[in-house]
């Protein structure tokens, strides 16, 4: 990518990178950031556990599941073994991980609220080989890659990379004998749209798919993450809207703070106060897509 910056009269200026001299000068701004970034919250920097030092421990609030950060610098890793080092890690330790989220948050989180399955590892660095990419390359294996690169004007792009639509599945790797394979395999899942589509009736697959092409068409580079419960819709890794597909209608969530949304038809509930799965202060049940318009103006807001 080369970034350009635009002067008074049109012409371009090649913005030049400004790389990172050391892997804690991008852990800094990562972990000052994390909400920003990537939605999580921050437990520790340089936390030790067992033996293992990792760089940084967050918590993923929408997905109730821990995430282990990893800032490299060394193109020459597997990021592959790595990974599933750490993901062992925090199956085999569980206890140990809400040890130190509730002593460094001052909170009481328990075992049953975190979400297990969804834990993952992400690796940040300014470059990755293609082997690197190919060996993390597996639809259902909680392993990301994320790409940062820094400019001399201050800029910084942030670029997470996607996994093919061909990625195979980490259950292939699991038959072999390999215990910390299967055992990722076995406890961590990665759930899909069918996961979450799987028994409801054709209309409501139907009407899912007509609300998720309209949010699509919004924006550029809007994301499906499919969750446990739901699906988030995110743009520039912070999540704008959430459905929840029940079995006659969808719940959908829009991320906008209570107070905040233009809403003239009054369509939209406000469960800031209220649990509910999705991510956002408003509810809205759909039945139908008489509204779709409609709704797309409210949900172009959290933009």
């Amino acid at each position: 990518m080369i970034l350009f910056k635009t002067g008074t009269d049109n012409a371009l200026t090649v913005v030049n990178e400004k790389p990172f001299r050391l892997e804690r000068d991008m852990q800094k701004i990562f972990e000052r950031n994390l909400p920003v970034i990537m939605g999580l919250e921050l437990v520790k920097s340089e936390c030790s556990i067992k033996n293992k030092r990792i760089d940084t421990l967050a918590y993923d609030p929408q997905s109730n599941a821990f995430v282990i950060i990893e800032y490299k610098r060394n193109r020459n890793i597997s990021v592959f073994d790595q990974g599933i080092t750490y993901l062992n890690l925090m199956l085999q330790y569980k206890e140990v991980f809400l040890v130190e989220y509730n002593e460094s948050l001052g909170r009481n989180l328990k075992r049953s609220d975190v979400d297990w399955s969804q834990t993952r590892v992400v690796f940040v660095s300014t470059d990755f080989t293609e082997n690197q990419i190919e060996a993390t390359n597996f639809r259902d294996l909680s392993i990301e890659l994320w790409q940062v690169k820094r400019y001399e004007n201050g800029t910084m792009a942030v670029i997470p990379i996607k996994k093919s639509h061909t990625a195979e599945s980490i259950g292939q790797l699991a038959g072999k004998n390999d215990s910390a394979i299967r055992t990722v395999a076995e406890e961590i899942k990665t759930y899909t749209e069918s996961d979450l589509l799987q028994g409801k009736p054709d209309e409501t697959a139907e009407l899912y798919e007509r609300f998720k092409g309209a949010i699509l068409n919004l924006t550029d580079d809007i994301e499906v993450k499919p969750l446990k419960f739901w699906v988030s819709f995110k743009k520039d890794g912070h999540n704008i809207a959430s459905i929840e597909v029940q079995q006659r209608n969808l719940k959908l969530f829009i991320n906008v703070k209570s107070g905040k949304l233009d809403d003239p038809k009054r369509l939209a509930r406000d469960v800031a106060t209220i649990g509910h799965f999705g991510s956002g202060d408003y509810e809205i049940k759909v039945a139908d897509d008489r509204n779709l318009e409609y709704i797309m103006s409210l949900v172009k807001q959290a933009i």
